[in-house]
């Protein structure tokens, strides 16, 4: 089956453009005009990926992605006419894999999707399967997190990121690497996603986030996951 993609954007003459192209690529279509009404086609319709307009009267793009991401681990791909960086920090922050600027290519918009949609590589065979420490269990077969005895529920995203992570565990791994790993060969330069990703991790994982002892910085090169002696 072809994944089902929902667009949500409040201007008619965008979401007729978007379901054209996309239909055309294989992918089923559905639409929504408002926050409100993505949040019931989120329940109803069960997409694979979220193109969500940033600027909507009512629930705005933020709040709705806050919102899908409370109970949902969809992929969601912010649309916005805003270029500032800060604007897309919040939109990451709130919860999105990615974000385009509009006015936006179809092609980029495709690729967009695409790797939203991906997974990155790291099956069974590959490894890592596990780690596990007096306070941090990770069963990446199974894609489940205990901290303190407690399940996390991970985003797809950080949780390829983690499994990248601990793949290395102990060596410093590039920003570069990161972002083409988990995200896809079109990244690299994107080092404000690994910014954003990891502070996330660093919440749902480390015992005190502003002191991390599992996901640490390496300045000017990227992050390691540090693996405890006596774990």
């Amino acid at each position: 089956m072809s994944a089902k993609i929902l667009v949500v954007d409040d201007e008619p003459q965008i979401r007729r453009m978007m379901r054209t192209t996309l239909t055309s690529s294989g992918y089923q279509v559905d639409e929504a005009m408002t926050g409100e009404e993505a949040l019931e086609k989120l329940r109803s319709y069960q997409p694979d990926l979220i193109l969500l307009d940033l600027n909507m009267p009512g629930m705005g793009g933020l709040e709705a992605c806050r919102a899908m991401r409370e109970g949902s681990d969809v992929p969601i791909v912010i649309l916005t006419v805003r270029n500032a960086e800060k604007e897309k920090v919040e939109a990451l922050d709130a919860g999105a894999d990615d974000y385009v600027s509009k006015p936006f290519g179809m092609q980029e918009l495709l690729a967009r999707i695409r790797a939203a949609l991906r997974r990155a590589p790291g099956s069974a065979e590959s490894g890592p399967h596990g780690f596990t420490s007096d306070d941090l269990e990770i069963d990446f077969d199974g894609r489940r997190v205990r901290v303190k005895d407690k399940s996390v529920r991970l985003t797809p995203k950080e949780f390829d990121l983690l499994r990248h992570l601990v793949a290395h565990g102990g060596k410093p791994v590039p920003h570069r690497e990161l972002l083409q790993a988990v995200w896809g060969p079109d990244y690299g330069d994107e080092t404000d996603y690994l910014r954003v990703f990891i502070n996330h991790l660093r919440k749902k994982i480390e015992p005190d986030p502003a002191h991390p002892k599992y996901v640490l910085t390496e300045p000017w090169v990227g992050y390691r996951f540090a693996i405890p002696e006596d774990s």
